[in-house]
């Protein structure tokens, strides 16, 4: 399991361990945070570094080393 700080997702940099469309490398742009402040971040939007593609998922998901690795490989 990937160890993350939901601190340090914004621009932390993935790598998909099978591409979709040429796709990748990929890199955090947004994070949403939580209505309240002491909510956790559920969801983050990532951008592919090749097409600009823009995706919205659950940040937990990067978490799925079968799925993604950390920085880029």
């Amino acid at each position: 399991m990937n160890l993350i700080n939901p601190k340090k997702l914004l621009l932390s940099k993935w790598t998909a361990v099978e591409p979709v469309e040429k796709q990748k490398h990929f890199l955090v742009t947004k994070v949403m945070l939580p209505e309240t402040p002491d909510g956790r971040i559920e969801w983050i939007e990532i951008e592919a570094v090749y097409t600009k593609a823009t995706a919205k998922l659950r940040w937990p998901e990067l978490r799925d080393q079968a799925k993604w690795r950390r920085g880029w490989a």
